[in-house]
């Protein structure tokens, strides 16, 4: 995950206190759209891209990186903050001190599949098949996507280290909110946030399943319930008259991770299930399984 690595070289480069993060990565249907169009019509070493092979694997990661930009800065502020203690007879004292604060602001920035093909030099008969590329439905990239990247191992091993937390504590807490709520997405964010997944993009910080389908699918990055999905995929579920949330309506219920897949069973790693994280199974393509957000670095 090279552009992970980046990230990572720039917070170990500098000291600071707090981080900002700011901009966008190009969306996946993008990403991929450019490199059909460069590999098949490359005039040196024209190649088709049906098959993933390690050498196309590189060129796709270098384009990838190529149409993301990452640039940084600190700055250091000296604030005046007030801090309050007890004087030990149950009286709270305020005094105001400065404390000096450096934040490295971190920013995104990506070029657009219209302007790597000026980049690129793309001819009209280039520049056609990619529009043509890029007017596909998202279903087509998902499956290129799960075809070149395959296991999240780290996400699995986060949520399987959560399995028999009750009630929720500190995943709606750490999300933000004052008490309990349903919170199976926030055990979700909570879990890439471990990995360092939401700064750097791979997932969306989402309390709402809606919200998190709407991401994934923005990007190219969402396959419907046929698929069968690898470790660490994010599963969305349309319940059909389970408590309040039935009968389907085409709106998510409920996310869970991906644990694992064997002999036709999906078994995940599910938080608010029953006020549990727990590991539950279901046949692959049941049909309460609306579909699979796909984590690409």
């Amino acid at each position: 995950m090279d552009y992970q690595n980046e990230l990572d070289a720039i917070k170990d480069s500098v000291e600071y206190d707090a981080l900002e993060m700011s901009g966008s990565r190009a969306v996946w249907p993008e990403v991929l759209s450019v490199y059909a169009v460069k590999t098949t019509s490359d005039p040196d070493n024209p190649q088709e891209v049906a098959t993933i092979t390690p050498e196309k694997k590189q060129l796709l990661k270098d384009l990838f990186l190529e149409m993301n930009e990452i640039t940084h800065r600190t700055e250091t502020k000296t604030e005046t903050v007030i801090v309050e203690t007890d004087d030990g007879n149950g009286n709270i004292l305020e005094e105001e001190t400065q404390e000096t604060i450096t934040t490295l602001y971190i920013t995104v920035s990506h070029k657009t599949a219209d302007e790597m093909a000026a980049q690129y030099g793309f001819n009209e008969d280039q520049k056609q098949q990619l529009a043509e590329l890029l007017a596909q439905d998202s279903n087509m990239w998902a499956a290129v996507l799960y075809g070149i990247y395959g296991v999240d191992d780290q996400n699995v091993a986060v949520a399987l280290s959560q399995v028999g937390n009750v009630g929720g504590e500190p995943y709606w807490s750490w999300y933000g909110f004052g008490s309990r709520v349903e919170w199976c997405a926030c055990f979700v964010s909570w879990c890439a946030n471990e990995c360092g997944y939401i700064d750097t993009g791979v997932i969306p910080k989402f309390a709402g399943c809606v919200n998190g389908v709407q991401w994934f699918r923005e990007r190219g990055q969402w396959a419907d319930n046929a698929m069968e999905p690898s470790p660490g995929m994010i599963i969305f579920f349309d319940w059909d008259n389970r408590g309040s949330f039935g009968p389907q309506d085409g709106q998510a219920d409920h996310v869970g991770i991906v644990q694992k897949v064997e002999n036709g069973v999906v078994y995940t790693i599910e938080g608010n299930s029953g006020n549990l994280c727990r590991v539950n199974r279901y046949p692959v393509g049941q049909y309460e399984i609306m579909g699979y957000g796909i984590l690409r670095p």
